[in-house]
């Protein structure tokens, strides 16, 4: 059983919620969009306050070909265009939408009827490119890059697989888990259209072996209807929901360092989650307005997977699980690895949000960090081959030539140096500094060069 072959940590699963069916989460009573919800562009707004809205009025349009538009999950009456603080932290232009019913636009298919390929012969490669792109439909995985970009690869760059991310590393997170479990089929008809938008004939699907029944039901629905998309069982190693990591566990090919990207040895990665929504987009002309969450944590009453309309407060979904536990230290938007604390539960749901983990105060307590005993065990954890220590220490002393020289940009944050490391030094969070002043000098340097 294959894996990735530089690094990795194996932090406990504690995936607590992996035996609740997904459940439909109430509606809000206020509907929140912030206008970045993807990397690239933020998307425009289209709405003005007193305007209608329908459950897949699009409100905010792409910014740019690297952009997506935001559509509304609700419907109702813009409230006001203002801001709020996302889960990143920062105060992002957002619509408010005071919601009114449940009253959704006439185009969308709201049948449970599977629709496939074999019964859509006039969808063209470009045509579900665009349906893809006219949708909003972004990486569900939690970095969010708009999904038509990626199907459409540079001048030079020829994919020659899809690669279909279900590995779910991160612990506590069940939401991908669930939504195999629960639409295998809508999700393989995703990866049949990922498929043809990328002009390639062959699909893989990495799952990782702690998910022994999505394993079992998707290659048995593969095999008896999709003989070009084979299911890959991996052993369960963090970070493999990497790109780079799972191009490696399931291919064998190892992409170079920035700019280098995926489709540059052949692939075209994509995560479960994408593949439903392309489904949804494509074939039942369903904007991106909702996903699945998983909501989660050791002294939470009731850990749960929920189908929740974006701009649904996050504070929402952890009462319908029973609400904050005395004993909370932290909430993290995503999950303990790669997650961020929230400052407050009024964050809205947004495209990337894969879940809600609630950390009691035992768990959520740093240690104190204490002096490098130069073990080196951040260097044989870094998936990407770098050394945490040094990067750390180069970016606390803003030496910026020092650390862009030793590839800080390789980095993907996914912090297995620190969860290794002996004497709680927080390697990520100088690493993440460093990361991002030497982005920012990159790019200074670069638009200087075109005067």
């Amino acid at each position: 059983m294959n894996t990735f072959r530089i690094g990795g940590v194996h932090p406990a699963e504690n995936k607590l919620s992996a035996n609740q069916p997904i459940q439909k989460a109430e509606l809000p009573k206020v509907a929140v969009y912030p206008m970045g919800q993807h990397i690239g562009a933020p998307a425009k707004c289209v709405v003005n306050k007193g305007d209608k809205v329908k459950v897949g009025t699009m409100i905010a349009e792409a910014g740019g070909f690297v952009s997506a538009p935001i559509f509304s999950g609700v419907s109702g009456t813009v409230l006001k265009v203002d801001e709020i603080i996302d889960a990143s932290g920062y105060s992002k232009p957002a619509v408010y939408i005071t919601v009114e019913g449940d009253e959704w636009e006439e185009t969308i298919d709201r049948s449970d009827k599977l629709e496939t390929l074999k019964e859509h012969p006039e969808l063209t490669p470009e045509e579900i490119v665009n349906r893809i792109k006219a949708a909003g439909v972004v990486g569900m995985g939690g970095a969010c890059f708009p999904t038509h970009v990626k199907l459409c690869p540079p001048p030079g760059a020829k994919p020659e697989w899809v690669i279909i991310n279900a590995v779910e590393c991160e612990p506590y997170l069940t939401a991908d888990h669930r939504l195999m479990l629960e639409h295998a089929d809508e999700v393989l008809v995703g990866v049949d259209l990922l498929m043809k938008g990328g002009k390639v004939n062959k699909g893989y699907i990495g799952i990782e072996e702690n998910k022994p029944d999505a394993i079992k039901l998707l290659t048995e629905k593969c095999k008896a209807q999709y003989p070009n998309i084979e299911v890959v069982p991996l052993k369960t190693k963090y970070p493999q929901g990497g790109e780079k990591q799972l191009i490696d566990a399931v291919v064998r090919r190892q992409v170079p360092a920035p700019p280098a990207i995926p489709v540059n040895v052949g692939a075209i990665v994509q995560n479960v989650g994408t593949a439903f929504a392309v489904y949804e987009a494509v074939m039942k002309k369903k904007p991106l307005f909702e996903r699945v969450v998983t909501v989660t944590g050791k002294s939470l009453q009731k850990p749960s997977n929920f189908l929740a309309r974006m701009g649904t407060p996050m504070s929402q979904l952890i009462d319908a699980c029973g609400g904050l536990p005395a004993d909370t230290g932290k909430v993290i938007g995503g999950g303990p690895m790669m997650g961020k604390a929230l400052l407050n539960t009024e964050v809205p749901i947004c495209k990337g949000s894969s879940g809600i983990l609630i950390m009691n105060e035992k768990e959520a307590r740093r240690g104190e960090p204490q002096p490098c005993i130069r073990c080196a065990k951040c260097v044989d954890a870094c998936p990407m081959g770098l050394e945490p220590y040094l990067l750390s220490k180069c970016s606390a002393k803003q030496m910026w030539d020092k650390v862009e020289a030793e590839d800080i940009t390789s980095c993907i944050e996914c912090g297995s140096c620190q969860f290794t490391c002996p004497s709680n030094r927080p390697l990520l969070d100088y690493i993440r500094m460093g990361k991002q002043t030497v982005m920012g000098i990159i790019r200074s340097r670069q638009m200087a060069e075109k005067k």
